[in-house]
């Protein structure tokens, strides 16, 4: 096995299966439960996912990985896209490798995925620095939060 370095992140410690093939590190998805290649995305999302899932109380039955979609004519894919117990889109989540600067770019792509979606809440993480807004039911505009929502 090579020596593999992941960064640490500003997220809570995970415990992640990993596995080895043709020199390739693969990590362990609980929600999809299959092995992905460990790209520095995937890594972020990882950790993120288990944020969401072990302190936030979000159900793993109501998360969707890159779940397709339609935007401007073209399909596209949210990184994760989270459900609330009633079917509609409650949180979409962008993630970027922790070496990715999150940009103004960064949140127009969510906020394009969000046209043809209309989620409650949007975030963008790299792992080391995460963004959150709430939509405010007046205006549909969305107001910054200063920490994740608990699921409820």
């Amino acid at each position: 096995m090579k020596n593999l370095k992941l960064p640490k992140l500003n997220l809570p410690e995970i415990n992640p299966t990993l596995l080895w093939r043709d020199d390739v590190a693969y990590i362990k998805d609980e929600i999809r439960k299959k092995e992905l290649v460990l790209t520095p995305e995937e890594w972020v999302r990882q950790h993120f996912l288990h944020l969401l899932i072990q302190n936030l109380n979000y159900p793993k039955a109501l998360i969707n990985i890159e779940k397709g979609h339609r935007y401007l004519q073209q399909q596209k894919r949210t990184d994760i896209h989270i459900y609330d117990r009633k079917g509609a889109i409650y949180l979409l989540v962008e993630c970027k490798a922790p070496t990715v600067k999150l940009s103004a770019n960064t949140l127009q792509q969510i906020s394009g995925y969000n046209a043809a979606l209309d989620a409650q809440y949007l975030a963008i993480t790299n792992g080391m620095k995460h963004y959150v807004w709430k939509k405010n039911l007046i205006g549909n505009a969305y107001k910054q939060l200063s920490e994740f929502p608990h699921f409820c």
